[in-house]
């Protein structure tokens, strides 16, 4: 029994008492009516299916009040003097249930007790939660004991120190006009709880969540620390080189270990709890329209119970420390892949034949390109741009003519016969 339970007790006690041990005197004759009208009263004693109190236990109150130094911890319930021992358990049984578990710590305990009755061992029938506690205060219940982990609270200091991204099902929507399956991707900032950027897509793939990255440092400036699980969107390479190359940390939590990542899945149970019940729209272009005057006009102006400040004000208070993203930030989120240029000069990116520099022949280059306009690419080899590639034209490239100098030289077309003879005279 806990000090809660323990103390509700102890004041009903001297709720009953509390006439015979005030300070007032009463006769011995006043005393005999009190207790035998008590006694014959209904009460509603706490933790008990009795209604009624008899005189001897009300007068052993009295005395164990009176006793105590007139104490309420007196009338304290006494602990069981055999807790923590199992009644229906005898030292023999005790000691065969620790041998056998100890020999099949990988068993599952009603299994474990079948097969104590088929070996004879176990005469009579016991509760399974007999068996169970037994075994937890024994400590036998894992085959191995897991360290506890020091897990703390943390928050960062200033905003753009920390964002946690995430991923979170969403509801089935109409798109094309089928019911198809949605996937909120969503930004915190670690100091203020403010939202850069959230949005539902038709997928959780690396493409949807490379647009919502943009989209959030477009709105919020460049993060410090982008905190991310471990799913395959997050450890792609192209994640990692746009990150590196903005000067923003990728720092993923330890697999299977979410508590890190707490305050972007609360905000995933807020809007699972206050926006999504409210949402009446059928289409993926309804719910992010929705979604966004909800972020704006409600989440962001409503005072965060951990911060006591709204999002957006504690996210604006210090605008001086947010990084500004570069004008060319579009630039960053290029796909990158790495080719060798073949001896005809032709290089090969999402299926499409492009011609490089003469003088990258046979060098590994890298080539950036957004996947929405692969036509667009560009080559670059050391860190050096060679300028954008060319689609190669075979037609035009049987009229050039090549030199020692590497110098192109376009063949002047010849004049065409003017009949329909072969040879003109």
């Amino acid at each position: 029994m806990n000090e809660e339970k323990k103390k509700e007790i102890a004041v009903f006690r001297y709720s009953v008492i509390h006439d015979f041990v005030g300070n007032y005197r009463l006769d011995y004759g006043e005393q005999a009516k009190l207790l035998r009208q008590k006694c014959e009263r209904k009460w509603r004693i706490p933790y008990s299916h009795k209604t009624s109190i008899s005189s001897t236990t009300i007068l052993r109150w009295v005395t164990r009040y009176l006793n105590g130094g007139c104490k309420l911890e007196a009338l304290y319930p006494a602990d069981r003097c055999d807790q923590g021992n199992s009644r229906s358990l005898d030292e023999e049984m005790k000691l065969t249930l620790i041998r056998f578990r100890i020999d099949n710590l990988h068993m599952p305990v009603p299994h474990l007790i079948d097969e104590l009755k088929k070996n004879g061992d176990l005469v009579k029938d016991l509760p399974l939660s007999t068996v169970y506690r037994f075994f937890h205060q024994q400590g036998l219940m894992k085959s191995e004991q897991k360290a506890k982990q020091d897990r703390r609270k943390f928050e960062a200091e200033l905003p753009g120190d920390i964002w946690q991204a995430d991923v979170m099902h969403g509801p089935r929507l109409i798109e094309a006009g089928k019911k198809r399956k949605t996937y909120l991707i969503g930004f915190i900032d670690d100091h203020s709880r403010l939202v850069p950027h959230a949005e539902f897509y038709l997928s959780e793939n690396l493409a949807c969540f490379m647009n919502a990255f943009q989209y959030a440092l477009l709105k919020r400036g460049l993060c410090r620390k982008l905190y991310v699980d471990n799913g395959s969107a997050f450890r792609a390479k192209q994640l990692e080189y746009t990150t590196a190359a903005l000067g923003i940390a990728l720092v993923h939590s330890r697999p299977y270990k979410p508590q890190g990542r707490g305050k972007i899945e609360r905000f995933f149970r807020t809007v699972r709890s206050e926006f999504l019940p409210y949402f009446k729209g059928k289409t993926l272009s309804d719910i992010n329209e929705c979604l966004d005057l909800w972020l704006r006009d409600v989440y962001h102006e409503r005072i965060h119970s951990a911060t006591g400040q709204t999002p957006f004000a504690r996210f604006t208070r210090k605008l001086e420390c947010l990084r500004q993203a570069p004008e060319n930030l579009n630039d960053y989120f290029r796909k990158v892949v790495r080719r060798r240029v073949n001896k005809d000069r032709t290089v090969v990116v999402e299926k499409r034949l492009f011609e490089a520099p003469v003088s990258l022949i046979g060098k590994r280059v890298e080539i950036l390109f957004h996947e929405q306009t692969p036509q667009l690419a560009e080559i670059k080899y050391k860190q050096r741009s060679y300028g954008m590639l060319h689609h190669v034209d075979l037609q035009v490239n049987c009229r050039v003519g090549r030199d020692k100098n590497l110098q192109v030289q376009l063949d002047v077309e010849p004049d065409l016969p003017s009949s329909g003879k072969i040879w003109e005279e």
